[in-house]
């Protein structure tokens, strides 16, 4: 029998070994898509204890937590003290048996705090204690943990109406040599159909000076706003849709759809979808002028349970995975940049995994001269970021383009403990690799697998943004 979580954990063959402990381990992170919160790095915050640090806004265990049956005021209530949400996070833990959570979990004790011990109800109190007094220490502070974790690059989450002035004030600090850059997420411009998409226009052309009567205008906003982006140093934009959209005669139409939704008019969802359409497409002209990597995530169906929606807002824990079709439309939608040469670098993410093939073969049907890869299967996402589930998008990819020129792991992670999900992708990267190696489907030459794992782990990413 193995032991838990060793040294050589997932690791299942000598090459598998040789991969992970000779070449990707030391590999440093490209945290190229996640949700950390700017100003806690630029005021490098400090936690009082392990559930805040832990605990805080992370919705994978929050999910667990709520699973196990326990009240809401243990998971996000301000009546319950952080004691009680660790409490109730070392409850469900133990139960959590092939979830990912049981093993981050665990890779975040090992990694951070020093400590092997499996947590449970018994082990509660002594891990409590422990790494509470492990974050008295001077490095375990927000810049503390993301030095420690060797991440030499950040790309948060920004909305387009965002003053980034939290990344201005970490890049004007010295003292600090990771780059946190900002990521361009204009959904609430895009979601024309959803409530306030009209305020929310209002408010932009405030910060541009631009006022939107027009299509063009609102071109122009978005043009100032990817022009001040780009300034603070930003190289990567992402969508988050419900499906990605493709309507004929969309540019034709938009700009009066535009008008019709900035008077409050009633839309049709062909009317929505072509507005959508448009905006997409003008985007995408704008990041390949750039040279930024536009990222589509999709699949996903978000917050089906309209009370607590109302009581606690997005991003809480109350998603699923989408069944929703959509392989047409980023077809129709890549080809129709491409047509003109303007389709930038693109990775896209689907939450649902039957899509995995169809995204890794429309990939392959938009090369770029010069460019490795230039449209990406992106990495398993959310739901998918599992083990079962890192192994089937690596396999998928392997079978269907080329694996040595993929881009590697993200967090999309809103927590400054989840760098392990590097080291987890990594592992899972070398054992897949290390089994086709002991099954004679590839020789046993290390010298080229080890540095494919190093490229995937950190080099293809630094090549293909442009960091």
């Amino acid at each position: 029998m193995k032991a838990f979580a060793d040294k050589d954990f997932l690791l299942n063959s000598e090459t598998a070994k040789t991969l992970y402990h000779d070449h990707a381990a030391s590999m440093p992170i490209i945290d190229y898509h996640c949700h950390v919160n700017p100003k806690e790095i630029a005021e490098d915050r400090r936690f009082a204890n392990l559930a805040q640090v832990w605990l805080g806004g992370d919705h994978y265990k929050w999910r667990l937590i709520r699973a196990n049956g326990e009240d809401e005021k243990l998971v996000t209530g301000t009546e319950s003290g952080d004691y009680e949400k660790f409490m109730a996070f070392v409850r469900a833990l133990p139960k959590a048996i092939g979830n990912p959570v049981y093993h981050w979990a665990h890779l975040e004790l090992q990694r951070y705090f020093d400590c092997d011990l499996p947590l449970t109800p018994d082990t509660a109190d002594e891990i409590w204690e422990l790494c509470n007094k492990r974050l008295t220490d001077a490095d375990m502070s927000v810049r503390g943990l993301i030095t420690q974790s060797r991440v030499e690059v950040i790309a948060t989450t920004d909305d387009p109406a965002d003053s980034l002035e939290w990344h201005k004030a970490i890049a004007e600090d010295k003292s600090f040599n990771t780059k946190v850059l900002p990521t361009l997420r204009p959904d609430k411009a895009i979601n024309i159909d959803k409530p306030g998409f009209a305020e929310y226009i209002r408010g932009l052309e405030k910060i541009a000076g631009i006022p939107v009567k027009t299509l063009d205008d609102l071109f122009a906003v978005f043009e100032n706003r990817l022009d001040f982006f780009a300034g603070m140093g930003c190289l990567v934009s992402d969508h988050g849709l419900d499906y990605v959209p493709y309507a004929d005669n969309a540019e034709a139409a938009a700009p009066a759809i535009l008008e019709k939704a900035m008077n409050g008019t009633g839309l049709s969802a062909l009317e929505a979808e072509q507005y959508k359409t448009a905006m997409l497409l003008f985007l995408g002209r704008q990041y390949a002028k750039r040279g930024w990597v536009m990222q589509y995530h999709y699949g996903a169906q978000r917050n089906l349970n309209t009370a607590m929606f109302k009581k606690l807002g997005p991003d809480t824990g109350y998603d699923a995975i989408s069944s929703y079709e959509c392989g047409g439309k980023i077809a129709a939608m890549l080809n129709l940049l491409a047509q003109t040469d303007e389709l930038p670098k693109t990775i896209l993410y689907s939450l649902n995994p039957n899509d995995d093939a169809m995204l890794a073969t429309i990939a392959g049907c938009f090369p770029g001269g010069g460019i490795a890869a230039k449209v990406q299967h992106g990495s398993a996402w959310w739901f998918n970021d599992t083990k079962p589930g890192m192994e089937a998008q690596i396999i998928n990819l392997a079978n269907k383009g080329l694996l040595g020129c993929f881009v590697g792991m993200l967090t999309d992670s809103r927590s400054f403990l989840s760098y392990t999900r590097h080291e987890y992708f990594r592992r899972i990267l070398c054992n897949v690799i290390g089994s086709w190696v002991e099954n004679g489907e590839y020789p046993n030459d290390i010298k080229t697998l080890g540095e494919m794992v190093k490229d995937i782990s950190y080099n293809n990413t630094v090549k293909y943004f442009g960091f």
